[in-house]
């Protein structure tokens, strides 16, 4: 009976990051396809901002609560989910096609980015304000980069949103932030109660249970993208909401506060590193992420969760 409420409160901060970068997602996705934004660069920036929200504010919460486990557990276990767990159950839904940019700029950045987070992390098993700083420098670069492919092309017009006002998509995106951060907080002290409890680590607890409840929205976003045949914003919310992950989101929390990188996440991160590189060559050949390929990161997600509970 002890861990029933703590369960039910774990239930409900994950439903409310949900419903968060939800109607996040649907505000702000709104109010810049009105703009002419290209659909690749609305999933690359505000709906991987969106779905990168619930990592974001746990993160933060989390370091700021003494939790660091927490906090790189969440953004490590987050990318590795997205890419073999997210896209794999994707692919094997329907056959992603990949851009010719995505292939050549955004996944190679990808993956150098989290080379430099277990670099970053390893030297001083900390992440520190100078290694925050460093990590908003490359976040800085990757907007400049999506600036100009702004400029490139006119808007495909992915949502449905041009009979709402601002006015609406606004208070959408409003009430979406405020769910967000709310129930990062509820989510962190749920999760870390369960993980006292069971005497389990924050390690663990950060790379499982809480990694998968702020990768919903990436999960729901990306599948019904593909689905709906939005192929670019559901690769585009993976690759962008990893890059997101860490360069803003342990960027920002590193500026704020110092975050433990302990030795047990040096393989945690280079299989975060083996999973991009691994979408990397799945996509080369074809320019598309298929079943097969699906079936595969599948299979290696679910030898990774193996490991962890060995």
């Amino acid at each position: 009976m002890e861990l029933f409420l703590p369960i039910l409160l774990l239930i409900l901060g994950f439903t409310m990051l949900v419903k968060g970068a939800d109607w996040f997602v649907e505000g702000a996705s709104g109010i810049a396809d009105k703009f002419g934004i290209p659909q690749l660069v609305i999933g690359l920036t505000i709906v991987a901002f969106g779905t990168s929200a619930p990592e974001a504010a746990v993160s933060i919460t989390a370091a700021l609560k003494g939790s660091a486990d927490i906090t790189i557990g969440n953004i490590v276990g987050s990318n590795i989910l997205n890419i073999l767990l997210i896209l794999g159950i994707t692919a094997t839904i329907v056959t992603v096609a990949v851009k010719e940019s995505t292939i050549q700029v955004e996944i190679p950045f990808m993956i150098v980015v989290t080379v430099l987070l277990l670099i970053l992390g390893y030297q001083g098993n900390s992440i520190n304000f100078v290694d925050g700083l460093i990590l908003w420098a490359m976040f800085i670069v990757f907007f400049v980069y999506l600036f100009c492919m702004t400029k490139k092309g006119k808007s495909e017009g992915i949502t449905d949103e041009k009979q709402r006002s601002i006015g609406k998509l606004l208070i959408f995106t409003l009430i979406g932030i405020v769910l967000i951060v709310w129930g990062s907080d509820v989510t962190v002290n749920s999760a870390t109660k369960i993980a006292q409890e069971f005497g389990l680590s924050q390690r663990f607890i950060g790379l499982t249970i809480v990694a998968l409840g702020t990768s919903l929205p990436e999960l729901m976003t990306s599948v019904l993208a593909a689905i709906k045949g939005k192929a670019d914003i559901a690769m585009g919310n993976i690759v962008g909401s990893n890059i997101f992950n860490i360069l803003f989101v342990v960027g920002t929390t590193a500026l704020i506060t110092p975050v433990t990188f302990s030795n047990n996440f040096v393989i945690d991160a280079m299989v975060a590193i083996a999973a991009a590189i691994l979408l990397f060559f799945c996509v080369t050949k074809t320019s598309s992420l298929k079943r097969k390929a699906g079936i595969v990161m599948l299979l290696s997600y679910g030898a990774y969760f193996i490991y962890l509970i060995a």
